[in-house]
């Protein structure tokens, strides 16, 4: 006994699977197999004992084998669905091979094709089990909100379903050809795995319903043609499979088979899936089923051993009627026999009337406890219902809100109109909910009545439960397509006219750049005339110079003279001189041929020896490839690419190394250094790409890998060539270079979107808009110079627009693009805000502007003024002197921007009238009135300045939101495809550019105090020093 406590639940269980997969036609027994696998968490031990079955040779082994595999699957450890991809070809190679045998073959491949497809459906979708009883959440949840999902996961169902129909529809064939009965042992083996064919198909069958009602809800009904028409195929081959087994008499002890209604669903209706049903597929308990098993006697007789039994049967009667009553008289009685024939059948009927009697107290039992759970439920659908009429009355709330929004849109009344039908509609729903909830009270108290419809009135409950739900989802839904309208319209609103000034500033830019090709012209001939000039000094001076040359010539001529007669008498010893001097070069260079081999040969082994360690280099990163620590590892498309361009780089150096060795095969350097560089960047790129492919979607990540195996094989394929002399000369890493180049279009392609500028053009973008900032500033600075008259004021100003940026600083602004594009932004608010001071002060200056935008002004040139500071303080060198200069301008700019507020301010109250009111002549009555009549005016002004205060915190709301996102997501969410013209919105509250407005006659201007004048021309002074100073760092 101690022994038999330590074994293993496993090896005990291992009798029970042999026994029910021997080679008879035998009903199974399975409970202790699958509580096997649930000890285990697994299959395993079933697998280790399954391989050695003998699935091949034997058709009925092989159909037992299939029945406990989808038995487990179902009723067992979830783990027993997610098998190992071995055990799945072991399952098809051996069952695939059978003979038709019997009639068992077709039934084993079609049951085999069906357990393949149950398994690669939950292994894809885990979420739902193998039993297939998942909620509506669950299916929802692993559908989707992606229709194309959504599309994929009802293919997949449907053909789940084909296969469930099929291996049906082969069984009741091969009963209905053979006239096999459902109550012999061989068509009990066949039709016991329709058991599960039916729990699997109601599921099914319920989850087709709910996806095409999805679909329908979401795509066109022409598109769904197809759809429609499998279902409609597959409900007829279901419901005549169900209502055949339900006539038999097998099923009807076993299992309680739903009813499918007559017609199917019409999809082209949403309401029609209010009236869907989901099929309940009920199973008695094990319990009653021994129960059942031990009170009847056997119902299955062996043909085989019945005859020879019932020779001997008479026999034993007689021998047991003997030991009873004793041998028999020579007198028959009757009377006798019938007094004990009748007390036998007291008895018979006794024990059924037991038996009965159990059976009902049972019955009363299960009634019993189904009934408080109804009532349970009862009580969660009642707390359902409250909670379904606070979630209405929410969605009613914003429904209100929605219509409250909407009505400052006039251009959206259909839309308001729609909106209020469909909550009419939502409001009818809801009487419909709330008849149903009282018809399910009156089927409650049915219930109370009429135990024995237990069953079914579960169902009708749970069908009203899942009615709410649905009936509450399509209520959000409806509420949210209806927000979305309303949201898409006032976008395409705000989209027009973003348009609209987007245009306006480009009108603008082209008159700016007009002007500034006109001024370059102008400064083009000046240049020339300055250049004409220097020419002709030029010539008088060449003039004078070959006339000294001449002179000198004849002087050298007779020094050439003395010089050959002396060369002459050199070459006569030099001559002697050559002769010994061939005689020793042919001796060197016979000793040079020799080092020259020896040359070659150290050369080539020097190449030989790179070429084997770039080998190992490449193979290294072809196996970091597979390396499971890698798979944690990941890289961004950037490094990726730099790495790719750089390894192209490398593959144009190796090329010239190649081509000047197979010159000169005596210095193989820069062959060597090339393949080093070649051997590391390649490695470098395997990897890069093989870590991006980690963080980027299945086909990129696929395809990226590919083409890093490729590199590889390619990269390592040269380096073979390179090896022998042979394929020295004929290497070509033009396919290595294909490579790469591949992996550098994907490493773009996955490069996030959001620059589209490009890099050789955004240095360009910063310094035209520096030049159009500094020119904005250099007119304002004009303009009131012109109208002060009397005060000049210098400006040195460095032209940018003409000279363009070294290498380096474009590819320092190429790297910062984000930095670059907020310090575009900054530059531009600046010179709009000084272009908008001028108008401002001309407008004030003639009575029809108002001092507060001078103020607003100045705040908004000191704040953009910091924002420039801020940037070239986070991208400027630790000990930069341009930087302290730049932060002294600044001040400067602030200060200014302070006296130009104090200024305005000072103006303003000097205008302004402050005399005292004249009381005089006004009575008590009239005074009361006056007060009461300032009182309103003053809750008006304070009315409005608090909705302006609103107003102005969402602009600057929205400013903030804009300025975040790059230039071209903005652009992309506006539906345009941002350009180098188009360029962001300026930080400022203001959402346009005014242009600029001629300035008019002096004339018209009254006198104004000269110390605001003088500040705001040293104001622009200081803000054109700072871009000075900003475009040198």
């Amino acid at each position: 006994n101690n022994k038999s406590k330590n074994v293993s639940p496993n090896i005990l269980g291992r009798p029970t699977q042999v026994k029910s997969m021997c080679d008879s036609s035998a009903v199974l027994k399975l409970d202790r197999i699958i509580l096997g696998t649930h000890r285990e968490k697994g299959a395993y031990t079933f697998w280790s004992y399954a391989v050695g079955l003998p699935l091949p040779s034997s058709a009925i082994v092989s159909w037992k084998f299939c029945h406990v595999l989808h038995k487990i699957m179902r009723d067992g450890h979830r783990n027993v669905s997610m098998l190992p991809f071995e055990f799945r070809n072991y399952l098809l190679k051996s069952i695939f091979n059978i003979i038709c045998i019997h009639g068992y073959g077709q039934l084993v491949c079609l049951y085999s094709k069906l357990l393949c497809t149950k398994m690669e459906f939950h292994t894809k979708h885990s979420e739902i089990p193998a039993s297939l009883e998942a909620s509506d959440e669950v299916l929802e949840r692993t559908a989707g909100t992606d229709i194309n999902n959504v599309f994929q996961l009802t293919v997949e169902v449907f053909d789940y379903m084909d296969a469930e129909l099929r291996l049906a529809e082969a069984v009741l064939r091969q009963l209905n050809m053979s006239i096999a009965i459902s109550t012999l042992t061989s068509g009990q083996c066949k039709l016991a795995p329709l058991i599960q064919v039916i729990q699997d198909c109601s599921h099914l069958y319920h989850y087709t319903v709910k996806l095409l009602f999805k679909l329908h809800a979401c795509l066109p009904a022409d598109t769904l043609q197809g759809h429609r028409e499998r279902f409609h195929e597959q409900f007829h081959s279901l419901k005549t499979f169900l209502n055949k087994a339900r006539d038999m008499i097998y099923f009807k002890r076993l299992i309680q088979i739903p009813r499918l209604p007559d017609s199917p669903p019409n999809f082209l209706r949403a309401s029609a899936l209010a009236e869907h049903v989901k099929p309940m597929v009920v199973i008695p308990d094990e319990e009653e089923l021994e129960e059942q098993e031990e009170d009847e006697p056997e119902p299955l007789i062996d043909v085989s051993e019945a005859q020879p039994s019932m020779a001997s049967q008479p026999q034993v009667l007689g021998d047991i009627f003997d030991q009873a009553f004793g041998p028999p008289s020579d007198g028959f009685d009757d009377r006798d026999l019938q007094i004990e024939h009748l007390k036998r059948e007291i008895e018979l009927l006794k024990a059924e009337l037991e038996k009965i009697k159990g059976e009902a107290q049972r019955y009363i039992t299960q009634l019993k406890s189904q009934i408080n759970s109804l009532e349970t439920e009862l009580e969660e659908q009642r707390a359902q219902k409250q909670r379904t009429l606070v979630e209405n009355e929410q969605l009613r709330m914003e429904l209100e809100a929605i219509r409250r929004r909407n009505t400052e849109h006039e251009s959206m009344q259909t839309n308001f109109v729609e909106a209020e039908s469909k909550s009419q509609a939502t409001e009818l729903r809801y009487n419909k909910l709330k008849e149903k909830h009282a018809e399910l009270v009156a089927n409650h108290a049915e219930l109370l009545r009429k135990s024995a419809d237990t069953v079914k009135m579960l169902s009708v409950t749970q069908q009203t439960q899942e009615e709410i739900e649905r009936t509450k989802q399509q209520l959000a839904f409806q509420v949210e397509r209806v927000r979305q309208e309303s949201d898409m319209k006032f976008e395409e609103q705000r989209f027009d006219m973003d348009k609209l000034r987007r245009e306006l500033e480009e009108k603008n830019a082209e008159i700016h750049k007009v002007k500034s090709l006109l001024q370059t012209s102008e400064k083009a001939g000046e240049q020339l005339n300055s250049s004409m000039a220097a020419l002709k000094t030029e010539k008088d001076r060449l003039t004078q110079s070959i006339s000294k040359k001449d002179a000198d010539l004849s002087s050298l001529m007779k020094e050439a003279h003395l010089k050959e007669y002396s060369l002459q008498q050199e070459r006569d010893r030099t001559i002697k001189e050559l002769g010994e001097l061939q005689g020793k070069l042919k001796e060197k260079l016979s000793h040079e041929d020799q080092l020259q081999q020896k040359l070659l040969d150290e050369q080539f082994a020097l190449l030989q020896a790179t070429v084997t360690e770039a080998e190992n280099i490449i193979q290294d990163a072809v196996a970091t490839l597979d390396d499971p620590l890698h798979i944690n590892s990941s890289s961004s498309p950037d490094y990726l690419i730099s790495r790719a361009e750089a390894t192209l780089n490398s593959i144009d150096k190796l090329q010239v190394g190649h081509s000047e060795y197979v010159k000169r095969m005596r210095d193989a350097g820069s062959l060597v250094r090339a393949l080093t560089k070649f051997s590391h960047l390649t490695a470098d790129t395997i990897i890069s790409g093989s870590a991006t492919a980690h963080m980027a979607h299945t086909d990129d990540a696929d395809r990226l890998t590919e083409h890093c195996k490729t590199c590889a094989t390619q990269s390592l394929q040269y380096l073979r060539n390179l090896k022998s002399k042979a394929s020295l000369k004929g290497a070509d890493p033009t396919s290595i270079q294909a490579a790469v180049q591949k992996i550098l279009r994907i490493g773009q392609d996955l490069r996030p979107k959001g620059i589209d500028v490009g890099k050789e053009e955004l240095g360009d973008v910063v310094d035209k808009e520096m030049a159009a900032t500094s020119a904005a500033i250099e007119e304002a600075v004009r303009r009131i110079d012109v109208s002060r008259k009397g005060t000049k004021l210098f400006i040195r100003h460095r032209k940018t627009a003409g000279v363009k940026p070294s290498s380096s600083v474009r590819e320092f602004y190429a790297r910062n693009s984000r930095w670059t594009e907020g310090l575009i932004s900054a530059s531009k608010a600046v010179g709009w805000g000084a272009t908008q001071m001028v108008d401002s002060a001309d407008k004030v200056v003639l009575h029809t502007g108002k001092y507060e935008e001078l103020i607003v002004c100045s705040h908004e040139i000191a704040a953009s003024t910091a924002q420039l500071v801020a940037a070239s303080k986070v991208k400027a060198d630790r000990g930069s002197k341009k930087l302290g200069v730049l932060q002294h301008a600044s001040r400067n700019v602030n200060e200014m921007a302070a006296n130009v507020v104090a200024s305005t301010k000072t103006g303003q109250d000097q205008i302004v009238d402050k005399g005292t009111m004249d009381f005089s002549g006004m009575s008590l009555i009239k005074l009361k009135k006056e007060e009461m009549e300032s009182q309103v005016k003053v809750l008006e002004l304070e009315t409005m300045l608090e909705n302006e205060r609103l107003h102005l915190g969402g602009l600057r709301k929205k400013h903030y939101e804009i300025a975040g996102v790059p230039l071209e997501e903005l652009a992309q969410d506006n539906g345009l495809r941002a350009s180098p013209h188009v360029t962001a919105a300026p930080s400022s509250p203001k959402p346009s550019k005014p242009t600029l407005m001629k300035k008019p006659a002096l004339a018209q201007k009254p006198n104004i105090p000269p110390k605001s004048t003088v500040t705001f021309s040293f104001l622009f002074f200081k803000c054109c020093t700072l871009f000075h100073l900003l475009s040198s760092i």
